[in-house]
């Protein structure tokens, strides 16, 4: 599919600006959603509530993970989702490596809702078992000072998510 049929997403974070190319070509489903989400401000205020060293940084519970809203719980982070159904899985071939955007999700596959990890490395052992939607394209240097933690003692939140055009 050509690229002119990918969104670009802006996800302001403290230290800058990180350009993301969804990729509607791999999963149009959870684009889709994710646009949504974006759309409705979901994932403004929303913290990143599991960022392993070398491994990604996860973030997206609009549920539990707002830092914006009262029903904020940094140790309930990562247990929530959107008012929006689960997804089922649209698993490929595309790498799991630096700077892919992939759902996080519970054991069932069909389990995908709102939340999603970035990848500061190569993780091709998640291969065809997690559903890679984009990829930063610009500002990955942004990603990597995320504060590390599970959770993170103080951490680190989108500042703003916006669709924008190519």
């Amino acid at each position: 599919m050509a690229n002119e049929n990918r969104d670009l997403i802006h996800m302001t974070l403290k230290d800058g600006l990180v350009v993301i190319e969804t990729r509607p070509d791999l999963a149009p489903k959870h684009v889709a959603q994710i646009k949504q989400l974006v759309s409705d401000g979901q994932y403004d205020g929303v913290v990143f509530h599991r960022v392993i060293d070398g491994f990604m940084a996860q973030t997206g519970d609009v549920e539990h993970g707002n830092s914006t809203n009262e029903s904020y719980n940094l140790n309930r982070a990562g247990t929530g989702a959107s008012n929006l159904p689960n997804l089922e899985a649209e698993f490929s071939d595309a790498n799991h490596g630096r700077g892919a955007l992939s759902m996080a999700r519970s054991a069932p596959p069909n389990s995908a809702n709102s939340q999603f990890f970035i990848c500061f490395g190569d993780a091709s052992f998640l291969n065809g078992q997690y559903t890679v939607w984009g990829q930063v394209i610009e500002g990955m240097e942004f990603v990597d000072n995320i504060t590390r933690g599970e959770p993170p003692k103080d951490p680190d939140k989108i500042i703003k998510m916006e669709i924008v055009s190519k």
